[in-house]
């Protein structure tokens, strides 16, 4: 039934291919010839587990492009974050860095939780020095400042424009289904469509939203869109003090739906500061994860955007 095993004594480990002498170069191939620091941060929140994770990566010399993307689709998170040096100056150190942000697909021109998230990793790990680290962007330059417990971000407003309704009617029903929408307005800088639910919804409403992301993607193929935003007015019979709710769906560079988002408080900031005739607000993104983010405009046209990171893991990438 059962063919006879030979002995080890018989067996011929010249005929086996697999123990076939391997080259130096073979060999090499599975040798890292390179360590890079990496962390991931939970961002937005000042517990575990919430807010929106990170991965953040400190970067000696550039890489090529096509090692950050890699990199940032072996982690799998929203965004991964490189700080990269600049001059002589060390992590602890240097005021200027460079900072590049990658999705699992694409690399990405402003991300606020990747950038809240490379900040902690410098004034709390690294223990920076300074008392502002700015970053060197596709955005242009990011300034963030420690207060207290909080980080305080320098970002772009990116106030959006009208948009005609019927000439995306199949995204919107995609989006929101029957909900009733009072707005949808585009911010072209980023690429963030944002749609507006009437004040009869309410939060229960924006959650219960199951937007399939490939039916997202194929009713809008002219990539004008990266992020599509969904937001609602707070209400003011509830305790919360936020002043309005959103979630932010980007299955275009490959995220479902993003935990919490500061690129789109830009565009949400600029609109609901508008509406509600407000410069401080209280914004909640509403997704399973949550978190809470604090937006004051500035007077130079800018945004403060305010919150918290949560370090929850350190190692060491090899490559």
């Amino acid at each position: 039934m059962f063919s006879k095993v030979k002995s080890p004594e018989t067996w011929n480990f010249d005929s086996v291919s697999f123990f076939e002498t391997r080259t130096e170069e073979t060999v090499s191939e599975f040798c890292p010839t390179m360590e890079i620091p990496i962390f991931t941060v939970d961002a937005f929140t000042n517990v575990p587990f919430k807010g929106n994770p990170a991965a953040v990566c400190l970067i000696e010399n550039e890489l090529q492009d096509d090692i950050y993307q890699n990199i940032a689709a072996e982690m799998n998170l929203s965004d991964t974050a490189f700080i990269i040096k600049r001059k002589s100056m060390d992590f602890t150190s240097g005021a200027r860095f460079g900072l590049r942000w990658f999705t699992p697909k694409s690399e990405y021109p402003l991300c606020g939780h990747a950038t809240l998230a490379s900040a902690a990793v410098l004034f709390d790990l690294k223990k920076n020095v300074n008392p502002v680290v700015v970053f060197e962007t596709m955005s242009g330059e990011l300034n963030v400042r420690q207060h207290e417990e909080y980080l305080i971000m320098d970002f772009p407003l990116n106030k959006p424009k009208p948009q005609d309704q019927h000439e995306i009617k199949e995204l919107l029903k995609a989006a929101v289904g029957d909900l009733p929408i009072q707005d949808v307005c585009y911010s072209p800088a980023i690429k963030n469509l944002m749609i507006r639910l009437a004040d009869t919804c309410n939060r229960s409403d924006l959650m219960s939203l199951r937007p399939e992301a490939e039916t997202l993607v194929r009713n809008e193929t002219t990539g004008k869109i990266k992020s599509l935003i969904v937001t609602l007015k707070g209400t003011q019979t509830t305790q919360s003090g936020y002043d309005f709710y959103s979630r932010v769906f980007s299955p275009w560079v490959g995220v479902p739906e993003d935990p919490v988002t500061g690129s789109a408080h830009t565009v949400l900031a600029a609109y609901w500061s508008e509406k509600l005739e407000k410069k401080k607000m209280m914004a909640y993104q509403c997704s399973t994860r949550g978190g809470e983010l604090k937006l004051e405009m500035r007077d130079d046209g800018r945004l403060d955007i305010i919150g918290q990171a949560r370090i929850i893991l350190q190692g060491t990438l090899r490559i």
